[in-house]
């Protein structure tokens, strides 16, 4: 579903993203996973194709990216950090907007879309209300509506749960997991290890712009036989077990 091969980004003498190989697979909830300035959204948006690599390949529904980008988008939802919205328009109003950039359809099959994302992310109740007067967690609830509209095969999320207070997180975790139950191929970034915890399949851990990590979550959590001690006083700990105290 998602496929990276050697991805780069530098900026100047600064690799950002450096040489990651991303396999994400139909059906996966993956969670990419890294602390803030990381490398996840230049990544996510390597992956859209809104910034050109430095090296490496990026295939998306196994076809390249940015190449064959007009083919493939239509059957992609995203949400990149800090979505853009006309604040003096509705809610309504700017997902009618982004819905009218895509493939025909009826004005009752696209009220119905519209209907149906705003009460799938919360919003039914506050869709006509000028989106200047929205908080920060309904603007991102308002950006994820936006990516669900074409009912995509696949999601890619930049950190989707930013702004939402603990019931909207624990509302958004719900729904991710009823489309992926769906079938929606699901990827998003984060840097919330609980976050990633109660959503993910499958996990890819980025550092400084590298990819340290990547395994099935399943296998990530299993019991590894070890104990982990946590002591003020090692050495004579230590000594104990040697059996000298």
């Amino acid at each position: 579903m998602i496929a990276t091969t050697g991805l780069v980004k530098r900026y100047g003498r600064l690799r950002a993203v450096d040489g990651i190989d991303l396999d994400v697979r139909t059906g996966d909830v993956y969670g990419f996973l890294g602390a803030n300035g990381s490398g996840k959204t230049t990544t996510v948006r390597m992956l859209l194709g809104l910034v050109l690599p430095t090296a490496g390949e990026v295939r998306l529904l196994d076809r390249p990216m940015p190449r064959r980008s007009r083919e493939v988008l239509p059957r992609v939802g995203a949400l990149v950090e800090g979505p853009a919205h006309y604040g003096h328009l509705s809610g309504r109003a700017n997902l009618a907007l982004l819905d009218a950039a895509g493939p025909g359809g009826s004005r009752h099959t696209r009220r119905t879309r519209i209907d149906t994302v705003l009460e799938q992310v919360g919003l039914a109740g506050v869709g006509r209300r000028p989106v200047r007067d929205y908080s920060l967690g309904m603007r991102q609830r308002l950006g994820l509506a936006g990516a669900l509209l074409r009912r995509p095969e696949l999601l890619v999320l930049d950190e989707p749960t930013n702004g939402l207070d603990p019931q909207g997180i624990s509302e958004i975790r719900e729904l991710l997991l009823a489309l992926n139950r769906e079938g929606t191929t699901v990827f998003l970034s984060s840097h919330l290890l609980a976050e990633v915890e109660q959503l993910a399949t499958r996990v890819g851990v980025l550092d400084r712009g590298r990819l340290v990590l990547q395994d099935e979550l399943a296998t990530l959590i299993a019991p590894t036989g070890a104990t982990v001690v946590e002591t003020p006083d090692p050495q004579r700990v230590r000594a104990a077990l040697d059996g000298r105290v």
